[in-house]
């Protein structure tokens, strides 16, 4: 059986794949069965920060190999500790709790959330406010943080203690915190699944300030728009705001699964034995992959990251079939005339991975893309984009 029968047998349909089989790659171009050759303006959905087969990345990972790839949580490694000191020089946060991905991190900050806040003003307080049109995971309890309908038909019921309030509407944030025990306020600063779209910086700064007289921790979901993402390493920078909370993933490990929930030095005590867990949290593997990643996202990187997000921009503001361009830095979404499912197959056509959010073009292109790779990339888009 070929690659494509194998997986309609034997994978479970959670995906509508596009009949593209890519089988190898070098930093922002990847090449499929066929020999084709496409620009990757994706990467894994903003997980390969520095592109396919990073050499420094790739070392990195294959000498933690050769050492030791795994082991238990009940002992120390050295990988974990040190991306955990970086993490929080980086971003002044206090503890740093491992899990393996997004959604996990997510859960580990409702945990500590909801610890925080049952412990300081009783159990009835556990209320989660959330922003609809956010996307936090896909477990049952990061659907019910998920302020989109549409991801929770046919799950229900799903993890209580959670509503969701419209997206920069300080009044609504006002009357859900008058009218509930809350626990915790938990946000992305860009809503990517649900469409690229950042918060207001008024809004982000009200909500920090209710945190703080309130005593409820401030949660920031940096999944997508972290480690370097938008042009800061952490898009909350963008905001001059102080979270309680910052959990991250997609980007950090730079294509091995690794996520992180980082706790200020408020509830850098939440947690005690046995509280929490993962059993390849902290996989030395990853760890070193990540500390790879994250070492190298210095003041020249993101200063790059703006300089190609300002060409992205210009570009296309004004094109042909574009109505309008969100995002920051390198996460950018495309509102087009045409269907933005038809522009990402033309793109695809023509040798260019895209994605979508809602009715958008998304593009999470590598932070390292290379200028005239991007500037290629942006000519096809724009004439997929053309009416």
């Amino acid at each position: 059986m070929s690659f494509l029968e194998k997986d309609v047998k034997y994978i479970a349909p959670t995906y509508k794949r596009f009949p593209v089989e890519i089988v190898s790659g070098k930093g922002s171009v990847v090449k499929d069965i066929n020999g084709k050759e496409y620009i990757d303006m994706g990467s894994g959905i903003g997980v390969t920060a520095f592109g396919i087969a990073d050499e420094k990345w790739q070392k990195a990972v294959t000498e933690q190999i050769g050492k030791v790839q795994h082991m238990s949580n009940l002992y120390y490694t050295e990988p974990g500790a040190n991306l955990a000191q970086l993490l929080c020089n980086l971003t002044g946060m206090s503890k740093v709790f491992f899990a393996n991905s997004g959604a996990e991190a997510n859960e580990c900050a409702i945990k500590a959330a909801r610890k925080y806040s049952a412990e300081k003003k009783g159990d009835n307080c556990y209320t989660i406010i959330t922003l609809k049109n956010s996307f936090h995971g896909r477990t049952l309890t990061t659907l019910a943080a998920t302020g989109q309908d549409v991801f929770h038909k046919l799950y229900n019921p799903l993890t209580p203690g959670f509503i969701s309030i419209t997206a920069n509407s300080v009044e609504e944030l006002k009357k859900a915190v008058e009218e509930n025990e809350v626990a915790g306020i938990m946000m992305e600063m860009i809503q990517g699944e649900g469409g690229v779209l950042p918060l207001d910086e008024a809004f982000v700064r009200t909500a920090e300030e209710i945190c703080r007289v309130n005593d409820i921790p401030l949660i920031i979901d940096e999944v997508q728009t972290g480690n370097g993402r938008t042009g800061k390493m952490y898009a909350y920078m963008h905001y001059s705001v102080n979270p309680d909370i910052v959990t991250t993933a997609k980007g950090l490990g730079g294509g091995l699964p690794i996520g992180a929930c980082l706790l200020s030095d408020k509830l850098q005590s939440v947690f005690s034995y046995g509280d929490h867990g993962s059993t390849f949290g902290g996989n030395p593997v990853c760890c070193a992959a990540a500390y790879s990643v994250l070492s190298r996202i210095d003041y020249r990187m993101l200063e790059e990251v703006k300089e190609k997000s300002a060409f992205i921009f210009d570009s296309l503001k004004n094109a042909s079939g574009v109505e309008s361009v969100s995002g920051k830095g390198l996460m950018i979404g495309i509102k087009t005339k045409k269907p933005a499912a038809t522009v990402v197959s033309e793109c695809l056509e023509d040798g260019v991975l895209c994605l979508t959010a809602k009715d958008k073009v998304r593009l999470l292109p590598a932070l390292n893309i290379p200028k005239t790779v991007l500037e290629k990339a942006i000519a096809v888009i724009k004439k997929a984009c053309q009416i």
